[in-house]
């Protein structure tokens, strides 16, 4: 008894000096590393397309190039393409292809008749307005007649009196765009005056060298 109350003050005493555990084992810094946000890299595809999945140009190529809307390719002809034609067969070709071949020899005999005469009015009726003509190697549009008539001189030069003056109907090239004198330097062609185009109207709209 004596040495149960000599050691219970002892025992008491080691049992106050014991340091006290955590409040909250919640509370104590975690020993794990810190979470890191994983980012996509830039040239990562988008979700839900594929990186093939690119949609093709549809821009066009020199080579595929649509033509220009509105554009009359009569009214502008291009140089003419290397193509045999027997000599004699111009008003065949002009029925098969144009139409009625009296028309265009029509014009082209006055063409003649008026550029030998030097009558500059009777050629600047032939034309069709606005005509494209050729000044000192230029290519530019005439509006009128009367602006025609002006620069005659300019536009017919006596180089191409003697091109015209030669040219055989019977031996003109002849294409879908009209027929041609010499190697383009006229060029005769025909306009629909109606939906059905049952009449034409046979003019010439390029001329000069």
């Amino acid at each position: 008894m004596r040495l149960i109350k000599i050691l219970l003050p002892t025992l008491l005493l080691a049992a106050c000096s014991q340091p006290a555990p955590p409040a909250d084992e919640a509370a104590a810094p975690s020993t794990s590393p810190p979470a890191t946000a994983t980012t996509a890299p830039e040239d990562a595809p988008q979700a839900g397309l594929s990186p093939d999945a690119v949609e093709p140009s549809t821009a066009a190529t020199p080579d595929t190039a649509p033509p220009v809307a509105g554009t009359d390719p009569a009214a502008a002809p291009v140089a003419a393409p290397v193509e045999a034609q027997a000599d004699g067969d111009a008003r065949e070709r002009i029925t098969k292809l144009l139409g009625d071949a009296d028309q265009y020899e029509a014009v082209f005999t006055a063409l003649q008749r008026g550029v030998a005469a030097g009558d500059r009015a009777a050629v600047a009726g032939l034309m069709r307005y606005p005509v494209r003509v050729s000044i000192a190697g230029k290519s530019q549009k005439v509006a009128d007649a009367a602006a025609f008539e002006r620069d005659y001189d300019k536009i017919v030069t006596p180089a191409l009196v003697k091109l015209i003056a030669e040219q055989k109907f019977d031996s003109l090239f002849v294409n879908w765009q009209g027929v041609m004198l010499g190697q383009g330097e006229v060029w005769i062609n025909g306009k629909c005056l109606d939906k059905d185009c049952a009449k034409a109207e046979v003019k010439v709209n390029n001329i000069g060298e």
